[in-house]
């Protein structure tokens, strides 16, 4: 079943906050300059690559030096407003060092349900990758909030399937700081397993993320099934893994068993150890 991911053309990977910051909360510069270069060995093979990037806010509470994650509504804006430009120097250095062009886009909710700005910013996705350009797109935090009706997405693990879906992807690879979809909580039973293959999701499935739920970020396993059953509908594959060691983006699309794959297709697994 995997073969077929080696053919994957247009291909959306997440990247979460613990995948690209140390335990500290400092951006983890080694592992953004390989991840550059990953994305754009894979662009030039001939694959369109879109990079949905977390990282925002803690890349701000370093740059300000604060200790904590501000808890004000005006702070949180500030504070990612910040980040967001420090990330984004920090990608545009990485991507033109192997001379991969780069752009930013920063979305709220109402590119989804408004029809004119779904619609221009499809065109905006088709017209970069058209180019050879990677777009790197993150929620707008500086403008998005609950307040607002309708603005605020809420997590990047949405906001990735949204974009799958806004550029017709044919995989959507979600990198984590777990490996994928334990049967059990890692952290609670040390005999959890991993399961390799979803080929649909019911209750049983989300209450087993529910219990394997990151503490970590703004998403977790929880989001992060809902986005795959999204996809899955729209039949877009999705890959959960770990994001410990980039490199895993090569694995995935040699069709390796790892990770979690979400498929509409039917078909019995066990994960290789």
């Amino acid at each position: 079943m995997r073969e077929e991911l080696k053919y994957a053309k247009r291909i959306v990977i997440k990247i979460g906050t613990t995948s690209i910051t140390y335990e500290n909360g400092n951006i983890n510069l080694r592992k953004m300059e390989q991840l550059a270069k990953i994305l754009t060995d894979l662009r030039n093979s001939g694959k369109e690559v879109v990079l949905v990037s977390s990282g925002a806010i803690g890349a701000g509470m370093n740059k300000l030096g604060l200790k904590k994650k501000p808890e004000e509504l005006r702070e949180k804006q500030a504070t990612a407003a910040v980040g967001q430009a420090l990330l984004m120097q920090f990608y545009e250095k990485f991507f033109s060092e192997y001379n991969q062009t780069i752009a930013q886009l920063l979305l709220t909710k109402d590119v989804i349900t408004d029809q004119i700005k779904r619609k221009n910013t499809e065109n905006t996705f088709h017209a970069l990758l058209e180019m050879g350009v990677i777009p790197i797109a993150n929620e707008n935090d500086s403008v998005a909030t609950d307040e607002i009706e309708g603005s605020k997405i809420g997590d990047n693990d949405t906001l990735s399937s949204m974009v799958a879906i806004l550029v017709k992807a044919d995989l959507l690879i979600m990198l984590s700081d777990i490996d994928g979809l334990y049967d059990a909580s890692p952290a609670i039973n040390p005999n959890a397993q991993l399961i390799c293959f979803v080929d649909s999701i019911d209750e049983k499935i989300y209450r087993i993320a529910g219990a394997s739920n990151s503490k970590v970020g703004t998403g977790g396993m929880f989001t992060k099934i809902r986005s795959a059953e999204y996809l899955m509908k729209e039949g877009i594959h999705t890959i959960i893994a770990s994001g410990e060691n980039v490199n895993i983006v090569y694995d995935i699309l040699e069709g390796k068993e790892v990770g979690t794959f979400f498929s509409t297709k039917e078909r019995s697994c066990e994960c290789q150890n």
